[in-house]
């Protein structure tokens, strides 16, 4: 089977899509090829990102009037364009609706900053994941890469990597290590795990 066809769905700076994108750069993604980055914010910075790695890249915008069907149609519409097996959240602020998540039963991963079932499900993302566990008072963190399913944070662990909790840490500074020690590491090589077994299949 030729390189697993992936799309890379963001909403903020793509940290994590230049993680990916690097790993696909030195080798260590190799079993998959991100084809397109499908952005639900105009002003996503991921989007500069792509557009420099000479990667497609797609607006799907839900409007304030516009409904979750419409979105995800939307979604859908981008995604059989580019014939995409593989979808990987990185950052990606809306929820997927059980029909959408059905469609690519284990082919939707997504990085959450958290060792769930820590500081998980809906309500939990951004900085808000790092600032409950701090309010916790916990001494270890970490990220998880997991599939989508209807549940949010609610998909099988592929991965998870432990962080330190430093004295003094603000949510900021805990983000930044978590994304260093933790996601940049385990969501591409999840990835490379997941589309290596799928050229198997």
């Amino acid at each position: 089977m030729d390189k697993v066809k992936i799309a890379v769905l963001v909403s903020g700076g793509g940290t994590n899509l230049q993680a990916i994108l690097d790993a696909q750069t030195s080798g260590a993604l190799h079993s998959g090829e991100v084809r397109l980055v499908i952005s639900n914010r105009p002003d996503a910075y991921a989007l500069q990102r792509a557009e420099k790695a000479g990667v497609p890249t797609r607006m799907v915008v839900r409007g304030a009037q516009g409904s979750r069907e419409t979105f995800e149609a939307g979604l859908l519409a981008a995604l059989e364009e580019f014939d995409i097996q593989l979808i990987v959240l990185a950052g990606f602020m809306a929820i997927l609706s059980g029909d959408f998540t059905a469609r690519y039963e284990k082919r939707i991963l997504n990085v959450h900053p958290s060792l769930i079932p820590a500081f998980c499900g809906e309500g939990y993302y951004g900085l808000r994941v790092h600032q409950a566990a701090l309010e916790k008072g916990v001494k270890v963190t970490g990220a998880t890469v997991h599939f989508v399913n209807e549940v949010p944070d609610g998909g099988e662990i592929i991965a998870q990597k432990a962080v330190a909790v430093h004295p003094g840490d603000t949510p900021e500074r805990l983000q930044k290590r978590v994304m260093r020690q933790a996601e940049w590491k385990i969501l591409p090589a999840a990835i490379e795990s997941v589309a290596a077994g799928m050229c198997s299949e």
